[in-house]
């Protein structure tokens, strides 16, 4: 068949169909009615027709998923002030003015600290480390004797040193653990030291090493021991690091019997020993250590206690450095002595307490997340011990289970602290008023 023109199918593709009509046309043309005009307020009505069931099925989506979703927990905040200052000013020492000092109230604080707090000689001082390691690693309590230690011939040869502090030993003398701990600590025995070093470690460079890592322990960050017994004077320390183990020694009872002794008496050793820390008849003096050498001068490592509201503190200080000036080491320990006897007696008496919080004081509220505020009060009195010019830190805190939505007037909830460490004082703490579950106008304006 012959072929089209080509100007029919030029006259196809020019016609394209035609766009959908608008309802209302379509309807008007069927019923062969026309349409209504079309208006601003007609326009209106409609989308509200089409728009107004979604946006009622959105607050509906959203009101159930503020309802549904997890409460906030509620939290518990302060409202006391935060530290508490003793009152009468800064309490002041009767610090030596020589060497450097400090003083601090075992569980409570600082009394402060005097001198350049650099690394220093402390002669036999270093012996309190030496039994704190022992005690470490072979601990005693109540009137355990310990294992047996026998007496070697270096031992022996170093008990007969005219230039040094020595406890009278024999080879092949079978002693206690306690026993030498006590000829270490009261006749301040520097063959007694490296006898318990080695028996300890198997040689003295290793015991050494533990005395060390201890000090690390412990964070006395300007310490090495470079000997058990502190005869070197490359073994150093400071007063403040002095302080760190004493609260730490201290804590074991049969360490603090022994350096509590004036003197003693020990079998199979002919006659009394006695310590050389005078300052034991002191009252409320306790220990610790002497030590005392022509570069480190007189020191004392002290501990002291005084009874304030029927309660004992432990006050522990440090002498380090004193120097008589009169060419012998034993006035300068002396004067160690008298030094550190002043510096005790000011801590004791400076020693007092102070009501902080009392019973039924507000001392914060319950946060329920949503802004509202339900006060709690303490349940007793709060008495911090301290002295004058101390700041002690207060906080409030849940009983770690945290807190119920919905809680009774007087329900506990926490507790109110003062103070830190092992001195602090705590109370519950409970709801003045009923702490109410969120309403659900609260659940739905939530935000976050």
């Amino acid at each position: 068949a012959p072929a089209a023109p080509s100007w029919a199918a030029a006259e196809r593709t020019r016609q394209q169909p035609l766009p959908p009509r608008p309802p209302l046309d379509l309807l008007a043309e069927l019923t062969n009615t026309p349409p209504p005009p079309e208006t601003p307020v007609r326009t209106a009505v409609r989308r509200v027709k089409i728009w107004t069931p979604l946006v009622l099925l959105l607050l509906i989506i959203f009101a159930i998923v503020q309802v549904m979703r997890p409460l906030p927990e509620p939290s518990l905040e302060l409202t006391a002030k935060p530290t508490y200052t003793f009152e009468g000013g800064e309490t002041k020492l009767s610090w030596p003015g020589q060497g450097q000092s400090a003083v601090m109230v075992d569980g409570v604080g600082s009394l402060g600290s005097e001198g350049a707090q650099k690394p220093a000689p402390i002669a036999s001082v270093a012996k309190v480390m030496t039994a704190y390691v022992i005690l470490q690693e072979h601990p005693l309590k109540g009137d355990e004797e310990g294992e047996t230690i026998t007496v070697d011939q270096k031992a022996e040869d170093e008990s007969k040193r005219p230039d040094e502090s020595t406890a009278p030993l024999t080879k092949g003398q079978q002693l206690s653990q306690r026993q030498m701990l006590q000829l270490l600590m009261i006749p301040s025995g520097n063959n007694a030291a490296r006898l318990l070093a080695r028996w300890d470690a198997g040689s003295e460079d290793a015991f050494i090493d533990k005395m060390n890592d201890a000090a690390k322990k412990l964070g006395m960050t300007g310490s090495t021991y470079t000997d058990p017994s502190g005869l070197e004077k490359t073994t150093v320390s400071t007063a403040t690091d002095q302080l760190k183990l004493a609260q730490a020694v201290m804590r074991n009872e049969v360490f603090r019997g022994i350096v509590d002794m004036p003197e003693i008496e020990i079998e199979g050793i002919d006659g009394k020993i006695y310590n050389n820390n005078n300052l034991l008849l002191q009252p409320g003096v306790s220990g610790i250590k002497t030590g005392s050498s022509t570069p480190a001068g007189g020191n004392l490592l002290w501990s002291a206690n005084t009874k304030v509201d029927g309660k004992m503190l432990w006050i522990y200080g440090a002498v380090m450095g004193q120097q008589a000036g009169t060419g012998r080491v034993y006035d300068s320990l002396e004067l160690s002595l008298q030094n550190s006897l002043k510096l005790i007696k000011d801590a004791q008496e400076a020693a007092t307490s102070a009501t902080v919080v009392k019973k039924g004081d507000v001392v914060g509220y319950v946060d329920n997340g949503f802004g509202g505020q339900t006060p709690v009060v303490a349940t007793k009195n709060l008495k911090a011990v301290g002295w004058s010019g101390l700041q002690v830190e207060l906080k409030v805190t849940d009983n770690g289970e945290g807190i119920d939505h919905a809680a009774k007037a007087g329900s506990e909830v926490g507790m109110v602290t003062v103070g830190t460490g092992t001195g602090k004082v705590t109370a519950p703490v409970v709801l003045q008023s009923d702490l109410a579950e969120p309403s659900f106008g609260d659940k739905l304006a939530r935000i976050g």
